[in-house]
């Protein structure tokens, strides 16, 4: 019968599985030749990219046919910032889906396939931090931007013009610009990323301060603007309640003859607003970027200060990629699906159905108490 040892010591078995696995990192990051990759992975590439490239192209369309309702409500600001979003999505997806299509038809033509030139990927790991800064950066602003609107209306109608919003959208694609460049001056390096297909800031091996200092930096800014936003949806979404309970509460009499004569004006008045509609589409934006690039910017803040860092071949941190890919696609599905439109028929649905409840226990209620007097 076999003793299984109960000390604090390692098994064989544990030592030998940790020096297998320190080999085939050594070797992975050494070597100038890459796995070859699964054909699955090619289709799913191309699957994403034109996916969200005509995702974002239909939401784009969508806004600018209602521009003339933006402009009219004044609220041209937030129309800015969610055209420059979609364009980053847009760009996020068509700019580095290119360069990793090209890296996957690469692999996949050669029998043993090379790792991209220093050149290639200084290119395409600069494009991925761009384009992962941009919508991150864009959407804190719009968040940031209904936060004012809704909690200081006269301020906002005063102070916060176009003009203003194109400055910011310049001065967060700059900012998102100088850190995706410094690689370029020396300033920390981009490497292929397992498995090859993909080149980003070094995660694992050797680093220098300065790569460590940048991944903290993209780690940490991403994570800031996800918090923010999701604190000033909050702040807004605590302001609108407010405002519907007061006016709800003021106006008793009226709500009650509306609720037992619905019509499409209260129901598009009072639920389908335009403020609503952009609140709705922001707080589901913020969800949507929470959940898809939560885990991809949590891990690159983990692994800065892990002493022994995870093994080069890091499944969690493809996996983290590919949600956070997928965030450019559902972000213009919010604009599609969620739209004034989409909005104001599920309110007449929803009030109708109301309706219906309300005249039926009130029908039975009334035959309940002619029987009682019977």
């Amino acid at each position: 019968m076999t003793v299984f040892s109960t000390s604090s010591t390692p098994s064989i078995f544990h030592q030998n599985m940790k020096v297998n696995i320190s080999t085939q990192s050594s070797s992975w990051l050494n070597s100038s030749t890459v796995p070859a990759v699964r054909s699955s992975g090619l289709g799913m590439s191309c699957f994403t990219m034109i996916l969200g490239a005509i995702s974002n192209l239909t939401a784009l369309g969508i806004l600018v046919k209602s521009r003339v309702r933006f402009r009219r409500q004044s609220k041209a600001p937030f129309l800015l910032l969610t055209v420059a979003l979609l364009l980053a999505d847009l760009g996020g997806h068509v700019i580095p889906g290119a360069f990793a299509l090209y890296l996957h038809m690469n692999q996949r033509n050669k029998m043993q396939a090379e790792k991209p030139t220093k050149e290639f990927c200084q290119i395409f790991g600069a494009s991925m931090v761009f384009f992962g800064l941009c919508p991150l950066l864009l959407g804190c602003a719009m968040a940031v931007e209904r936060c004012v609107a809704i909690t200081q209306p006269f301020f906002h109608a005063a102070m916060i013009k176009l003009t203003h919003m194109v400055r910011v959208v310049f001065f967060l694609s700059s900012l998102a610009l100088f850190l995706a460049v410094l690689p370029f001056f020396a300033v920390g390096t981009y490497t292929a990323q397992y498995p090859g297909t993909w080149c980003f800031l070094p995660l694992h091996g050797s680093k220098t301060a300065a790569d460590t200092n940048l991944a903290l930096i993209f780690s940490c800014l991403g994570l800031s603007a996800l918090t923010l936003s999701l604190l000033c949806n909050i702040l807004s979404g605590l302001v609108l309640l407010k405002a519907r309970i007061k006016s709800h509460t003021v106006n008793t009499k009226a709500t009650a003859q509306r609720t037992r004569h619905p019509s499409s004006a209260s129901s598009s008045s009072m639920f389908c607003s335009l403020d609503l509609e952009m609140m709705v589409q922001l707080a589901v934006i913020t969800v949507v970027s929470c959940v898809c690039w939560s885990p991809f910017l949590i891990h690159i803040l983990v692994i800065q200060f892990k002493q022994n860092p995870a093994v080069s071949r890091d499944g969690f941190i493809l996996l983290g990629l590919r949600m956070a890919s997928w965030n450019q696609i559902l972000d213009p599905w919010v604009y599609i699906l969620l739209r004034r439109a989409v909005l104001f028929r599920v309110c007449c649905a929803f009030y109708s159905q109301r309706a219906i409840v309300t005249e039926n226990s009130s029908y039975a209620e009334t035959h309940r108490q002619a029987f009682s007097l019977q």
